[in-house]
């Protein structure tokens, strides 16, 4: 172990809460141990914030032994070995070792357990099977840290057999590799993942979403996506054709800030039908789907065009979608342009930001003598999309004066 790393565990383990946990849970015959990506992460220098530990204690003896020391104590998943220890502000998932009897391909009947080792054998990568004990020793069982140094993400043991036990972890092996990997997918895990893809389909589809959504802003999604196509296993969870090339022009940063609806709107929508299928597909949240379906909405609405619009034409879209699936839409047509196509996609983005407000209401039409109804929406309509071709000039009594001539144009 290098003196670097030697001293980012020693700070790691020094932290109050955790020194405090560890103490409670350690000792009259119980062992409790750091694991999982609090490890791997912390061995990669990058931030180890959601800390689970692994214990020989039973769920109950550590409920027991947290609220002693002052931590609250949350059975989130007591059936499976799960408890949520909380104190100043920071939580710790603290599950009695386990090792699985039964598995259906979606959940696994576990019962408790005593061997660290069978413990990390049960997980999905070697990668997060790392243990690090209360006195700063890391443990490996299947060559986790081999695996973190070559950056590869590999299966434990048989990949085949791995993905029998949840088939998930088909999805969870391409985002692991789009999150930590450097070379190409692991020949095994690949084969493994292309045999067992039919087992994606009896999976919840809550489960699917939230997987997907998590690989679509991983740094390495681009390749890695391009990956899954080959090996056929996009179609199946996305239920269409991908827009891969559309995808990978927009997908190439680190994914930091930005919305994954829009990456996954990136890589499957092209329609409003494509909007309701991934809504059904994959139970998207009402706030997804929103976003999903007004940036569709948006891509009708630019006419699936490959220029750059006039930005009146992006103004009546930006009405009709939202500002910003106009320009979300705008960005996704114009993915590939060169880049004095980009900068213009930019010049139109910024101009539609300082479009001013509309200003007349309905009460201001009904004030011109129009009695309340579907007429006096229809005139607002007509007026605004006026306003609109005439470059959206500021200011009420400006803007007012198209609603008269609206109405003064009506029949």
């Amino acid at each position: 172990m290098t003196g670097d790393r030697a001293g980012e565990i020693a700070r790691f383990l020094a932290q109050p809460a955790l020194v405090r946990l560890l103490q409670a849970l350690d000792g009259d015959g119980e062992e409790t141990r750091v694991v999982g990506g609090a490890v791997r992460n912390l061995l990669l220098g990058e931030p180890a914030s959601d800390i689970d530990l692994a214990t020989t204690a039973l769920p109950q003896e550590t409920m027991r032994r947290g609220k002693a020391a002052g931590f609250k104590a949350v059975p989130t998943g007591i059936e499976h070995g799960t408890v949520t220890l909380v104190a100043e502000g920071t939580s710790f998932e603290v599950t009695t070792l386990r090792r699985d009897v039964e598995t259906d391909g979606r959940r696994a009947k576990v019962v408790f357990g005593r061997d660290f080792a069978a413990d990390a054998l049960r997980r999905d990568f070697t990668i997060n099977a790392l243990g690090l004990g209360r006195d700063g020793m890391l443990h490996d069982y299947c060559g986790g840290l081999d695996d973190l140094a070559q950056r590869r993400v590999r299966f434990i043991g048989d990949a085949a057999a791995r993905i029998r036990e949840d088939y998930l972890r088909i999805l969870r092996f391409f985002r692991f590799h789009a999150r930590y990997g450097v070379v190409e997918p692991d020949g095994e895990g690949l084969r493994a993942c292309i045999a067992g893809r039919e087992g994606l389909s009896g999976l919840s589809r809550e489960r699917v979403r939230a997987e997907l959504l998590k690989l679509l802003v991983a740094p390495g999604v681009v390749a890695t996506v391009r990956a899954m196509a080959g090996a056929g296993l996009v179609v199946p969870t996305i239920g269409g054709v991908p827009h891969l090339s559309r995808f990978a022009a927009v997908a190439d940063d680190d994914g930091e800030g930005i919305h994954p609806a829009f990456r996954l709107a990136a890589l499957a929508v092209a329609v409003s039908e494509d909007a309701l299928r991934l809504r059904e597909r994959l139970r998207l949240s009402n706030e997804e789907f929103d976003r999903i379906e007004r940036l569709a909405r948006a891509l009708e609405g630019l006419g699936g065009r490959s220029g750059p619009p006039a930005i009146a034409t992006l103004r009546h879209v930006a009405h009709g979608a939202g500002s910003d699936a106009a320009a979300a839409a705008l960005v996704l047509l114009n993915a590939s342009a060169r880049s004095e196509g980009r900068d213009e996609v930019q010049r139109l983005i910024g101009e539609l930001g300082r479009t001013p407000r509309f200003e007349p209401t309905g009460k201001d039409v009904v004030q011109l003598g129009i009695p309340p109804g579907p007429r006096v929406g229809r005139a607002l309509e007509a007026a605004r999309q006026s306003w609109i071709e005439a470059g959206c000039p500021a200011g009420t009594d400006e803007q007012m004066e198209f609603v008269r001539a609206t109405l003064a144009a009506a029949p």
